[in-house]
């Protein structure tokens, strides 16, 4: 029963969506209030009928339900009921769901916080909003229905992917689906004030608010899945460059250059078109990754489905949304006069340049993902594009970004004077150098590239708390000014030292790291850099839905027992798949990963052993952007409401 309801809230949302997307649309054109005022009641509405289709498709699988065709493919009753919820959004229907849980929740919340919006300007959000979510209800109540009824259902299910049973896959696509659809709403904004004819001021910085939390929950859902590819899937790596995960990446590139360039709107009144373009594109390469993942176009392990039908219907979308929104975007272009001026070395010309430099690294990474499928298309040539190609080619555009970053956040607005701000960081410079030199004298004959690194993060981080002391002024009591500088130029300064701990990381994992790759016999102990390892025994273990062949390793330094790690072979008999369990001694300046293999006709056993520098550091930049970005959004300035102008009763801003 519980189901038959869930579906038809589904229906009923998707009948209410049409109708926030038609009527406070001609009532914003003809200026009837009464139409206007739809859209928040309409928005509600469509986000708690879904909230109870996505509540009912949960409970089916809690409760094992195994009427439910979907809950047969993704579940099984000797599952952790970690799993048995999270197997809920593990699949293609049940993601599309979760999707259109946000796209709706995301809608209720600009009609919830945005009263001081114009009241046109909030109709046509809204209504653009809820045209995105038609789509989607129509993408998956007519090929995706996740209420689908078995005539004779089984006694249990098929289970969930094994790789999926995890609990970072299981907080990760929520993370990651709040970042695409909170693009959305960007989107939604770009459009709304291109049909109204007016980028402003007010517009960035109502604009700026939606993109910070977008971005902010794709770095943690990029980071979790960063964690779990590293962990979880026993290849010792952290980036691979799979297509989904560049899928992932594009836009949030692309929403740091928005970001950024939405400042430069409400500071300047500069880069209107720019910034609305990246508004469209970002949500644009969103659509596209949904359109990777559920169209079989390209391989992965992340991809939910390989159903062309219903990537057809995906790319429709896309092209419908972003073709519709850049046309728009043609016609009104004219509206997007800038009126700001500013000199070549100015904050301004600063942001371009990071603008520039994010874009083109998007495009890049598009490029690079995209390549093979086109050669197969049209020159009938199959091309392989893998970590090489983008390591070269994408890095470039990364290394000039942190090179310019710390300058251009201390330049004046409007004009100001490259000597004289780089003159103020000077001691972040020359303590970067320093920094980086003594570890080059420390690792001789070895890469640069992990001093390079070192000095890149350390110019990041040291700059960007340079900056925020340039801003305390002179004389007594700076320490007290410091403490009390708004949230935004916290957040800012940790969000761009997050950064530079993250490259950093990266650089110095990759120059530094150790392998070893051997047969390893029974209480023979056999050394890794400074580790000894020693496999005490392997034994067979049995877990909740799954049979384990366990290694016992134990870890010493110098004599000393540091750990002892349990890697794992684990094999699904319901999902008929095997899986490596990896075992890490997580520690803050180094990991040591051990991954048992098979058995060989010797009775040793294979072990991969790698030695990982500051790898943790990798996602302790992630988090620091991330919280960075929620310091600055928690920055009352930065809310929807602040600084909005007085709305008319007729819903016409008052000069």
């Amino acid at each position: 029963m519980i189901t038959e309801l869930g579906h038809f809230a589904l229906i009923l949302a998707f009948m209410v969506a049409i109708v926030q997307m038609v009527v406070p649309m001609i009532g914003a054109q003809k200026r009837w209030n009464s139409w206007m005022a739809v859209a928040e009641p309409a928005a509600n509405a469509q986000f708690f009928l879904t909230a109870f289709a996505f509540g009912a498709l949960v409970w089916a699988f809690v409760t094992s339900d195994f009427s439910l065709r979907l809950v047969v493919l993704n579940s099984h009753s000797a599952k952790p009921m970690l799993y048995k919820i999270s197997g809920t959004w593990g699949n293609h229907e049940g993601s599309i769901l979760l999707w259109l849980l946000i796209v709706t929740l995301f809608g209720a919340m600009a009609a919830w916080f945005g009263a001081g919006l114009p009241a046109t300007l909030r109709a046509r959000v809204l209504s653009v909003q809820s045209a995105i979510a038609v789509a989607f209800f129509a993408f998956i109540l007519f090929t995706s229905n996740p209420f689908l009824r078995l005539a004779v259902p089984p006694f249990d299910g098929q289970d969930l992917n094994p790789l999926l049973q995890d609990p970072g896959l299981a907080f990760h696509p929520p993370f990651l689906y709040l970042g695409y659809v909170g693009l959305s709403m960007t989107f939604s904004f770009a459009v709304a004030a291109l049909i109204e004819g007016r980028v402003d001021a007010a517009w960035g910085r109502w604009v700026r608010p939606w993109t910070l939390a977008a971005w902010i929950f794709l770095t943690i859902g990029i980071g979790l899945g960063s964690w779990w590819a590293y962990y979880e899937l026993g290849w010792g790596g952290f980036w691979f460059w799979d297509p989904v995960e560049n899928a992932s990446f594009m836009p949030w590139l692309l929403a740091a250059a928005l970001l950024h360039s939405a400042i430069v709107v409400e500071k300047r009144e500069s880069l209107k078109s720019w910034t609305i373009l990246l508004a469209i594109l970002a949500f644009g390469f969103s659509l596209i990754g949904t359109f990777i993942v559920r169209s079989g176009l390209l391989t992965s392990v992340h991809a939910f489905a390989n159903d062309p039908e219903r990537g057809v219907f995906i790319l429709m979308i896309l092209a419908v949304f972003t073709g519709g929104a850049l046309i728009l975007f043609a016609m009104r272009a004219q509206a997007m006069e800038a009126k700001g001026v500013f000199g070549m070395v100015s904050r301004e010309s600063a942001l371009v340049v990071n603008n520039i430099l994010l874009a083109v690294g998007c495009f890049v990474v598009f490029f690079g993902t995209m390549w093979p499928i086109l050669a197969e298309m049209f020159f009938d040539r199959k091309l392989s594009v893998g970590p090489p190609f983008f390591n070269s080619a994408f890095t470039p555009f990364m290394v000039a970004l942190g090179l310019v970053m710390p300058i251009g956040a201390m330049l004046p607005w409007k004009r100001g004077k490259i000597r004289r701000t780089a003159w103020s960081l000077r001691y972040a410079f020359a303590l970067s150098v320093a920094i980086a030199m003594l570890v080059w004298a420390m690792q001789t004959g070895r890469s640069a590239l992990g001093p390079v690194g070192l000095f890149l993060g350390s110019w990041m981080t040291i700059g960007a708390f340079f900056d925020l002391w340039s801003r305390t002024g002179r004389g007594p009591n700076r320490w007290g000014r410091l403490v009390r500088l708004p949230r935004a130029d916290w957040g800012k300064a940790v969000a761009h030292s997050g950064l530079g701990i993250t490259m950093f990381a990266i650089a110095g994992l990759t120059a530094w790291q150790a392998e070893d790759i051997r047969v390893a016999q029974m209480g023979e102990p056999f050394d890794v850099g400074a580790f000894t390892l020693t496999l005490e025994k392997v034994e067979q273990v049995k877990g909740p839905n799954y049979f384990s062949t366990m290694g016992t390793i134990l870890l010493e330094k110098d004599g000393q027992t540091v750990t002892e790690l349990f890697p794992e072979k684990r094999d699904y008999p319901v999902a008929r798949m095997p899986t490596t369990e990896a075992a890490i001694d997580y520690r803050i300046m180094r990991d040591v990963y051990v991954v048992i293999g098979d058995q060989q006709n010797d009775g040793g056993w294979t072990v991969r052993t790698y030695i990982k520098p500051f790898a943790n550091w990798i996602w302790a930049g992630c988090l620091l952007m991330a919280f960075g970005g929620a310091l600055s959004l928690s920055d009352r300035r930065f809310r929807v409401a602040a600084g909005a102008r007085k709305v008319s009763t007729d819903g016409v801003p008052a000069e």
